[in-house]
């Protein structure tokens, strides 16, 4: 199986090849870390402590182990935790938020990377966030002694149709998980549908609540609204983790409700880094002045009588989360578009913002059904919708404020997932050093 697969990944590579170049060369993307991605090159670990090596996709998945990693630091603060991500923007927000760790890149899936930065990772366990299973690190983690857990486990109705075809050839790896740490139960039931044993599901609930900010004068949110130069009497509408498409319905919400609440700031937190200078150049041919998050601080030119203030464009990484602090209406993106599956809306909730988002939420079914279920959030069905919307929660701050401190007590109310999914790697070691003992 290793060499099929490595022929698979190298024939797989090679078709890819020219986009890879051409995306290299245009962006920018994938030109460092080759040395741990493809030959294993990991950092070595000195010491014999228990170690949890966490594999996080890209950014998002980077940020939701803080809660997990307090966790550790309290309960066993003698372990050593180490973090693997596969993005350049994944692997610089884990270097900036967990200063004291040690952070590379995964090895691709080809048999002798894995082996390699296993051997010198040497964890005890091996945590994959939401579902990363890649057949060859998951048997060289096991081959090597060590467990295998998926924390915070998450498989979409999309993802699961998917896996499902494969669940012949993943069954060796998916037998081979010790532990999965489930969102929910509908997730739970899909991996044992897939194959991992029930005896090994669990549902611990959403990393992604714990540890969310709640307070709007939290000193990150502050200092962004003095560096973004809002103040307190305006209104700030947010869209945030916004897809093509989506900043073009934000942008025409934001003027029509301006007609009747002139005091409107639109903020626009695009998805992917890549996309930032390309809205920028968007809003300025559509005759918006852009201030950029990045220039934060540079005077900006004085406002002609009867002028808009310009469009707050936060094109940094690592900040959404402050940002929904701001918003006194929010609208999550990846939503209005199909194929995305939405984005987190639990951040904009916790701040007790009227949230809103579009029909595409997949990812986030269960929350979704949750908040409408309560009247905690609105559903709009276009760009068209998410105009309307936005109006009527200006029209009515009350309604919108009343549906906010309703999604706010929900979030509140979900607290306790990093505990639980920490008890299941915590469950892992016990029996890791057990094993070895004996």
């Amino acid at each position: 199986m290793p060499c099929l697969l490595n022929l698979i990944y190298a024939t797989l590579l090679a078709a890819c090849s020219p986009l890879l170049l051409y995306r290299s060369l245009r962006a920018g993307k994938y030109r460092e870390g080759w040395g741990e991605k493809f030959l294993g090159r990991a950092p070595y670990r000195i010491g014999e402590r228990p170690c949890v090596w966490f594999h996080a996709v890209s950014v998002g998945e980077v940020l939701l182990l803080r809660p997990i990693l307090k966790e550790l630091a309290r309960r066993r603060p003698g372990w050593e935790a180490v973090i693997s991500t596969t993005t350049r923007t994944g692997l610089a927000t884990a270097r900036q938020s967990y200063p004291d760790l040690v952070t590379f890149y995964a090895p691709f899936d080809f048999s002798w990377a894995t082996r390699r930065a296993v051997a010198r990772v040497r964890p005890t366990v091996l945590a994959l966030v939401e579902l990363e299973l890649w057949p060859n690190l998951v048997r060289s983690a096991k081959e090597a002694g060590g467990r295998v857990a998926i924390v915070n486990g998450r498989l979409s109705q999309r993802s699961h149709k998917g896996y499902r075809k494969l669940r012949g050839p993943l069954g060796p790896t998916l037998r081979r998980i010790d532990a999965v740490a489930a969102q929910n139960a509908e997730y739970a039931d899909r991996f044992v549908d897939l194959g991992v044993p029930r005896s090994r599901v669990r549902v611990t609930g959403s990393v992604k609540f714990d540890g969310l900010e709640t307070d709007r004068s939290n000193s990150k949110t502050l200092g962004l609204r003095r560096a973004l130069g809002l103040s307190p009497s305006e209104l700030v509408f947010v869209a945030g983790s916004t897809m093509d498409g989506e900043e073009e319905a934000a942008l025409a919400a934001y003027r029509a409700a301006r007609k009747a609440h002139p005091t409107l700031r639109l903020v626009l937190v695009p998805r992917h880094a890549e996309r930032f200078d390309r809205v920028a150049s968007w809003l300025e041919s559509q005759g918006e002045r852009v201030v950029r998050r990045s220039e934060a601080g540079a005077t900006p030119p004085p406002r002609r009588p009867g002028e808009a203030p310009p469009v707050i464009l936060v094109d940094t990484i690592g900040e959404l989360s402050a940002v929904w602090g701001l918003a006194d209406v929010a609208f999550v993106g990846g939503s209005l578009i199909p194929g995305r599956g939405g984005q987190n809306m639990m951040e904009p909730a916790a701040f007790g913002a009227a949230v809103l988002f579009g029909p595409h939420t997949s990812n986030f079914r269960e929350v979704v059904e949750q908040l409408l279920d309560r009247a905690g959030a609105r559903e709009v069905a276009d760009a068209s919708g998410l105009a309307e919307a936005l109006l009527a929660d200006l029209d009515d701050p009350e309604s919108a404020a009343t549906r906010g401190a309703v999604a706010r007590d929900y979030v509140l109310a979900q607290d306790g997932a990093s505990g639980r999914t920490f008890a299941e790697i915590d469950r892992l070691v016990s029996e890791e050093r057990v094993a070895v003992s004996g």
